[in-house]
């Protein structure tokens, strides 16, 4: 059996897709101030803010506890609004074997889409699913969207 799995979801909002997958690609140390409740800081441990390869500390509340979570930028598509981030240390990766973090942005007339999708494998078959990773993404979307209406 294995014990990799793959969730998706996503959510509506009201920024540009560039503007949005600029904040979380590019300007990733901006996104502490345009969601407070639930990232209080990132850190630049390697590399170039918005660049591949770049490796990042973020520092958030999950489940009521302040936890941390070491990524590496994978991936960064201009062209179709997409970022992709390796978690290499902190919570996350006691949790799991691997985890991947998928975000795309979709253009939806005036508005957009924020498509997230996480790909992890589990420790043991009976390890709770990402699920409540995703829903925390989906509302901390909604955060930095509610402060970049405000821009």
């Amino acid at each position: 059996m294995s014990l990799i799995e793959k969730i998706e979801a996503e959510v509506e909002i009201k920024a540009s897709a560039k503007r949005f997958h600029e904040t979380n690609s590019k300007r990733i140390a901006e996104v502490p101030k345009l969601s407070p409740n639930f990232v209080q800081s990132v850190d630049l441990l390697e590399g170039e803010w918005g660049k591949e390869g770049s490796v990042m500390c973020w520092y958030f509340v999950f489940d009521g506890k302040a936890v941390m979570s070491k990524e590496v930028i994978e991936t960064i598509d201009d062209k179709n609004y997409l970022a992709t981030y390796k978690v290499i240390g902190g919570i996350l990766k006691e949790m799991y074997k691997s985890f991947k973090f998928t975000i795309q942005v979709i253009p939806k007339g005036e508005e957009s889409m924020v498509h997230w999708t996480l790909e992890y494998e589990k420790l043991n078959a009976d390890d709770p699913d990402a699920s409540s990773m995703l829903q925390y993404l989906l509302r901390q979307s909604k955060e930095v969207d509610a402060h970049l209406a405000l821009e």
